[in-house]
């Protein structure tokens, strides 16, 4: 350590000193002094030897000092020493002054630290938590997301918008909500973090499909590039021919066993460290003999003996029974049987078990040994058996205790005891990506093996080694259980839990046994570290070989060297420790041999990073910052050849100064992956070649999957393992590499016992770099997030790499493997999987991902002349159709007598007085009210009556109709209509939530500039109650008449109106982008609708139809108080607010009153399919039928639900509902019903288009299934009278056959205009007067505001001609403009919505050019951050799009109108101004 201290190279420091400073170092790594004692002491202990240089601080640099609390808070002094405290594989003073210096060259950039709720927070700090600034709020047009009950969607259909007066100083949202709240200034954060460029901009693409390129990245011809000579082979000493080797290891433990029957063989160690049991050669041969006997004659099944030779067992033994396992083991070697040993588990659901289950399946095991005392802790089944393991095959246990084997005839001779070509065991081992593989070890290698270890480390008979180890795997096995036995040597086997308890325990037992050789990880010296003050007792003198196993994890030599520190004074010899490199597939790879056995002194390389990256060595000298240290495995292995090559494509070899995977020729590996021909060959056949293609060897080699290289005196370098390799643009990262400087990242004690996880995820066709750390239990929200901006910042100083994802979770949470560190793979799979439950996360895509498509330049537009010539001269027809001629359907006289709906009442209350129009239903299902023609007619009297009397009300004045849905509503507009008033209907405010709902009907009431409201007595009082004064002035209201008890009265006379181009009514609505705007609806387009709608569902008088929609706007309104009264069909009205308390309500109306036509909007649709998915049974008991229906609208303002409505008809087929059914509409405002299915003409068609087409706004029909593909389903038939076009979007010119276009439309019921458009007045002047720029330029034409396409189909309609079928794509004023490419939300929204089954709804939007996700949580709190990674991972995969804020929120935040569409800009509005309460913002880096 000493020759690695910062400023004090100068002079060597005395022993004493050197240790006093390594005691002080691990207190502080412990926790057990502050960082200001720890500085206060080393200061102390230096002074005497450090010549007073004016200036110089010992202490760290200031900047990495952490303010606040968490320095002057002493920890309190622990007693017993937790002794698993820090892993610390990793700890290296060096790394951590160069991590310390590379972070003080950042200056503190101010990242947006993520907001949590408080019920998240578990313990919150009184600063993490900022109230929303309350001032700030505008004045309430926008809908307070504030006061919901939980799960009830806010029906929000409220207004955004606010009088204009507003300083310009402070932000607005896109329609003037001013906004300076938390929220914009942390965007505003994230905005000017992300303005600094991070990588240079790369150039070249590889082309995938066809219009999205994604970046790749090339090489930097800058980048370093191997230099020297081809590497050749390195050949091992020979294995020594003269040694008397025994012919097989079962003949040494016979020859043991008989002539030396009381030498001990093993010793194992209960948790106090007593010696509970010593087995002696006698004892062991005797046991394995009994079990083969057993194992061989007295297990049948169905008389036939169990096992034959060559048989797979499992091994299932506890940590804690050497024994056992040792008889186990030689046991099933004796009977011929090949033992696969694996670890115990423990749950049905251990990390990784699953696994281990399919290995056992795999190799047909079926029968497990194991203790007596371990198999009373397995759980159980309600049998008594033991309980099947999830994944695991069917297995029979056998408990091998004495007592339950029976002892051989004395005639009885096991027959191997020669070595084989046969498999001795299987040993298994678990991949990068979790799997778990077996590898199999034949008798032959096995025997090498032992044979090599044996001259390597020249073990002799009677020796004695200390194990601690894992003796079922690796080197643990190899050495403590296989070649001990050869040598008959003594083990004395140190468990994990002892270690747990008492690091120091194997440093004890070396000492009174007197070990020559100990076998250890880094992790044991370093525990043992931590443990060893005040025992001064010990002396290592004995040992002639420390071996460490994992020597091939770069990191060890911090280990190693801080051992040798402390106890070079207790007799430790450096030339003692011998780090090793080995591999489960090649077994041991080489080894440091001390002097006297033949070894070169031992050598350190100072390694650049940078080079390493691109996998050259380049030895550092000035880049003091980003090194890496490694040392020396040692040389290779008697009787075996290494080389090393390319890591990826043809194993060609590697230059000197290369990197690249050691592979080992010899007779002592493994033979193959059991089971798996096709990888085995790839590992234990590879034929190195030189780079003329010729092979170096006869013989294959395996691969050891260990990176490194050959250094000096034929040393082997070990750098890295391939499992942790991480392939980053075309650099490699090193997994343990990233932990280091993690760990050495300020405050250390941040992580709880140093627990990370580094490994990577493919996202978008790259590797991404994931960290994942458990936090200590005491760590607050500003620590957390200032310790992640600081990895962030090492990482990328010191590795030139970019962190995708860090994620901290709770202490003791990730998933542990058998003996200690973390099980990757499965936290891996977790992160993934969405299961991994972080405490805080902070995504880095903006940094990370340098491979995005090039942002779309707009190209200049081919004018719309040229476009109608190319698409004359493709042969493709211009995109135009249209619904029947109405001329050819019907008499123009009726048409001309129902030009006035008020004319028709009339005429209907006259001529069949008693016809039945409507039926309104309650939530029973019991009919609440009706209306014949005569009494509608008489009820309208009475309210044009009123108006006129009471309200003093001249023609042409508006009216506010504020009713709950139901006949009084009708009743209401005919009044209204009768004395030449204009009626407005708006939907009746909420009395549970006046705040929001309030204002909205206030609004339009005052837009619309209505003279008088129409309601009943119950809304008059809530219009007049203390509630609603809160919420606005009640005094400004114009008129208000209830209609619950008018005077039965006549009106002299009904008006008529002077021309069918006056005005009806007015139709408001509030658009899904917040507009709220009202059309003129004249008389004629009134009646030339209902004719259409008429015409098209073919209504007579004797129909009988079900509407479950709202009566305020739109189609709703429409089939609700006018289509019945012009054609007659009686309307059963269903009120959708009554299917919250009778779900069924709906349908079992539909069944009751056999409709064959019936309308419904999409949350009723959802709601069926929600709440009655399990009850189609109870359904049909109950005599639900809806064989009826002939067709089952969804009155839609957007593209159809695909999904949805597949899965209602699917659902509900069992009803009798039929498959073709179920059908969508297309309206809009200026046209509200545009398409609808109606009773005849061909079925709705789907197609498939190509997702990534639509964002250039081009459509690509592809097969279904193929990726990116998107359906689309056809919105219903254009209805008669009513022609569509497509014209561009920008030129305004005609666009061919299946060409994205707005959608463009002409008809007899067209609105008028707009009456008045809130907020946005000049923008919409066209909207009702276009000319096509080319063509046909006379016809005058609505625009929709919606893309869309026509595609001419193979089908006919009922005229015979073709059918030409439309297409909506999605609205124009809902599509994001990002990155030169036109998305809309919904695609978006449902790859996000797939991403994890606890979302239950997302809506998105931007920002100031960030895209923003808000994602309802349907699930537990604490899993919610879960979700921010796998939100981010499908937006980039599936759209190419960087997400800049993830907001997870509550379900029922996100607003919906009552037609079920999202309000994605009145939930920007709230989210800007605070107002959602979400349970966690993250902002992405």
């Amino acid at each position: 350590m000493a020759d690695r201290g910062g400023p004090l190279e100068a002079a060597p420091l005395p022993a004493e000193l050197r240790e006093s400073l390594a005691e002080l170092e691990l207190e502080l790594s412990e926790g057990d002094i502050t960082q200001k004692g720890y500085e206060k002491k080393r200061a102390k202990l230096l002074a005497r030897y450090v010549p007073l240089v004016p200036g110089v601080n010992l202490s760290l640099p200031a900047e990495n000092k952490i303010p606040g609390p968490s320095q002057t808070t002493a920890v309190p002094k622990q007693k017993s020493r937790p002794t698993t405290s820090r892993d610390e594989r990793f700890r290296s003073d060096v790394h951590t002054e160069a991590v310390q210096a590379a972070l003080a060259k950042y200056k503190e950039r101010k990242m947006p630290m993520p907001s949590k709720r408080r019920s998240v927070l578990a313990h919150s700090s009184v600063g993490a938590y900022t109230p929303p600034d309350l001032q700030s709020a505008p004045p309430d047009v926008t809908t307070g997301l504030v006061q919901h009950v939980h799960y009830e969607r806010p029906q929000v259909a409220s207004v955004r918008g606010t009088p204009r007066g507003y300083s310009t100083s402070v932000l607005e949202t896109a329609d003037g909500v001013p906004v300076n709240s938390r929220v914009s200034s942390k965007i505003q954060q994230l905005l000017n973090t992300l303005k600094r460029p991070k990588r240079p901009p790369l150039k070249e693409f590889f082309v995938d499909d066809f219009e999205e390129l994604l970046e790749v990245q090339q090489p930097d011809p800058n980048q370093p590039k191997p230099e020297g000579d081809q590497m050749v082979v390195l050949k091992g000493e020979p294995l020594s021919v003269g040694a008397p080797w025994p012919p097989s290891l079962l003949a040494a433990l016979q020859h043991w066993g008989t002539t030396q029957p009381k030498a001990p063989c093993l010793t194992a160690l209960d948790t106090a460290g007593k010696a509970i049991c010593t087995l002696t050669y006698g004892k062991l041969w005797s046991r394995s003999l009994k079990l083969a006997y057993t194992l061989l004659n007295k297990l049948t099944s169905k008389n036939e003996p169990l096992l034959k030779p060559g048989d797979r067992v499992a091994l299932v033994f506890p940590n804690s029974d050497p024994v056992m396992f040792l008889a186990a083991f030689y046991g099933c070697l004796l009977a011929e049987l090949v033992p696969v040993p694996v670890e115990v588990p423990l749950t049905r659901k251990d990390a990784g078990s699953q696994q281990v289950g399919f290995l056992l399946g795999s190799c047909g095991v079926t029968l497990a040994l194991t203790t007596d005392a371990c198999q009373k802790g397995l759980p159980k089944a309600q049998t008594g058996e033991v309980a099947a393991f999830k994944g695991w095959p069917p297995l029979a246990w056998l408990v091998i205790d004495g007592k339950h084997l029976v002892k051989p005839p004395k005639d009885w001779h096991p027959v191997a005891l020669d070595a084989g070509t046969g498999t001795a065991y299987i040993e298994y081992k678990t991949s990068k990506e979790g799997s778990t593989v077996g590898i199999t070890v034949s008798h032959a290698s096995l025997l090498a093996q032992c044979r090599a270890l044996t001259q390597a480390c020249a073990y002799s008979e009677g020796e004695t080694l200390t194990n601690v180890l894992d003796f079922k795997r690796d080197a643990g096995l190899w050495h403590g259980v296989l070649t001990s036995v050869m040598n008959r040597m003594h083990v004395v086997s140190i468990p994990y839990a002892l270690m747990k308890v008492n690091p120091l325990s194997w440093i004890q037992k070396v000492c009174s046994y007197k070990a020559q050789v100990a076998l250890v990880k880094s992790r044991d010296m370093h525990w043992s570290l931590l443990a060893q003050r005040g025992q001064r007792d010990v002396s290592l003198s004995s040992l002639r070989m420390l071996i460490v196993a994992d020597g091939a994890n770069p990191w060890s030599i911090s280990s190693c060297d801080a051992f040798l520190n402390v106890f070079q004074s207790r007799g430790l010899r450096p030339e003692v420790i011998c780090p090793c490199a080995s591999s489960s597939e090649a077994l041991t790879v080489a080894i440091r041999r001390p002097p006297d056995l033949g070894g070169p002194p031992p050598r350190k390389a100072v390694l650049s990073m940078s080079g390493l990256s691109y996998g050259v060595i380049r030895v550092d000298t000035e880049e003091k910052l980003s090194v890496l240290t490694v040392q020396d495995v040692g040389q290779v292995m008697p009787g075996a050849s290494v080389c090393v090559v390319k890591v990826e494509g043809t194993p060609y070899l590697c230059k000197t100064d290369e990197v690249g995977e050691i592979c080992v020729d010899s007779s002592a590996t493994g033979t193959a992956y059991y089971g798996l021909l096709g990888i085995t060959k790839n590992a234990f056949e590879t034929v190195p070649i030189t780079a003329g293609g010729v092979p170096v060897s006869d013989r294959p080699f395996t691969r050891t999957g260990l990176l490194g290289f050959i250094g000096p005196d034929s040393l082997v370098f070990v750098v890295g393992k391939l499992d942790g390799l991480m392939v980053v643009g075309v650099r490699r990262h090193n997994a343990d590499d990233v932990v280091a400087t993690a760990l050495a990242v300020e405050p250390m004690k941040f992580v709880y016992r140093g627990r990370i996880a580094v490994f990577s995820v493919t996202v978008l066709h790259d590797d991404r770099i994931v960290l994942v750390a458990e936090q200590r239990p005491d760590a607050s929200e500003e620590d957390s997030f200032q310790w992640m901006s600081r990895v962030l910042q090492a990482i990328d100083s010191i590795h030139q790499v970019g962190v995708y994802c860090l994620a901290l979770v709770p202490a003791n949470t990730l998933p542990k493997a058998p003996l200690g560190g973390i099980h990757i793979s499965e936290t891996k799979q977790r992160f993934l999987e969405g299961t991994l439950h972080p405490c805080n996360v902070l995504m880095c895509p903006h940094t990370c991902v340098t491979n995005l498509p090039k942002p779309r330049q707009k190209q200049p537009e081919v004018g719309p002349a040229s476009m109608i010539v190319g698409n004359l001269v493709a042969g493709k027809r211009i995109a135009q159709a249209s619904g029947r001629e109405l001329s050819h359907l019907e008499d123009s006289d009726q048409a001309r007598k129902f030009l006035f709906l008020a004319d028709v009442l009339q005429w209907r209350a006259h001529t069949t007085p008693d016809h039945p129009l409507f039926l309104l239903l309650n939530a029973k299902g019991t009919v609440t009210s009706t209306a014949t023609c005569v009494q509608l007619h008489k009820r309208a009297e009475r309210v044009a009556a009123a108006l006129m009397e009471k309200g003093r009300l001249r023609v042409g004045d508006h009216v506010a109709l504020v009713y709950p849905p139901g006949v009084d509503l009708i009743a209401a507009f005919y009044g209204c209509l009768y004395c030449g008033c204009v009626p407005v209907t708006v939907r009746p405010p909420h009395p549970q939530n006046l705040g929001t709902t309030l204002p909205t009907v206030r609004m339009i009431v005052e837009v619309s500039k209505s003279a008088c409201v129409l309601t009943t007595q119950a809304i008059t009082r809530l219009l007049r109650s203390k509630e609603a004064a809160a919420a606005m002035d009640i005094r400004t209201w114009p008129t208000i008449l209830d209609t619950d008890d008018m005077p039965k009265k006549k009106v002299a006379s009904i008006f008529r109106p002077p021309s069918p181009d006056v005005l009806a009514y007015l139709d408001f609505s509030v658009s899904t982008t917040g507009i709220l705007a009202g059309v003129k609806m004249s008389h004629a387009a009134t009646s030339a609708l209902c004719r259409s709608i008429k015409l098209q569902c073919e209504l007579y008088p004797s129909r009988q139809i079900a509407i479950c929609l709202d009566p305020y706007c739109g189609l709703g309104f429409a089939l609700w108080c006018l289509c019945s009264v012009y054609s007659g069909h009686q309307s059963v009205l269903v009120p959708p607010l009554e299917l919250e308390s009778n779900v069924s309500l709906w349908l079992s109306a539909v069944s009751q009153y056999k409709a064959r036509v019936t309308f419904c909007s999409y949350s009723v649709m959802e709601m069926c399919t929600k709440g009655l998915g399990a009850q189609t049974a109870v359904l049909r008991m109950k005599g639900v039928n809806l064989s009826c229906v002939r067709t089952c609208m969804v009155v839609a303002e957007e593209r159809p639900r695909v999904a949805l409505t597949q899965s209602f008809s699917k659902l509900f087929k069992d009803l009798g509902l039929p498959a073709r059914a179920v059908s969508t509409t297309f309206g809009c405002r200026v046209n509200v019903a545009i398409c609808l299915q109606g009773t005849a003409g061909p079925d709705p068609t789907t197609v498939y288009v190509d997702m990534r087409a639509l964002r250039h706004d081009r459509v690509r029909l592809v097969e279904r299934g193929s990726p990116h593909s998107l359906p689309l389903m056809e919105s219903g038939k254009i209805l008669p009278g009513v022609k569509v076009i497509i014209a561009h979007t920008e030129t305004k010119g005609p666009l061919g056959d299946s060409h994205l276009g707005e959608i463009w439309v002409s008809s007899p019921h067209n609105a008028t205009g707009y009456y008045t458009i809130y907020g946005e007045e000049a923008l919409h002047a066209d909207h009702f007067s276009a000319r096509l720029s080319f063509g046909d330029s006379q016809t005058i034409w609505a625009r929709t505001g919606y893309l869309g396409f026509l595609r001419r189909t193979e089908l006919t309609d009922a005229s015979g001609e073709p059918h030409d079928a439309l297409y909506v794509v999605g609205s124009l004023d809902e599509t994001l403009e990002l990155r030169g490419m036109r998305y809309h939300p919904i695609d978006i929204e449902t790859s996000v919505i797939r991403a994890h089954r606890s979302i239950a709804e997302c809506a998105v939007f931007t920002w100031t050019n960030l895209l923003v996700v808000v994602v309802e949580l349907d699930g537990l709190e604490q899993d919610a951050l879960d979700l921010v990674a796998l939100v981010t991972n499908v937006v980039l995969e599936e759209h190419y799009l960087v997400v800049g804020v993830v907001v997870l929120v509550d379900p029922g935040v996100i607003p919906i109108n009552s037609r079920g569409e999202k309000q994605r800009m009145h939930l920007r509005d709230g989210f800007l101004a605070d107002q959602l309460d979400p349970i966690y913002v993250a902002y992405n880096m």
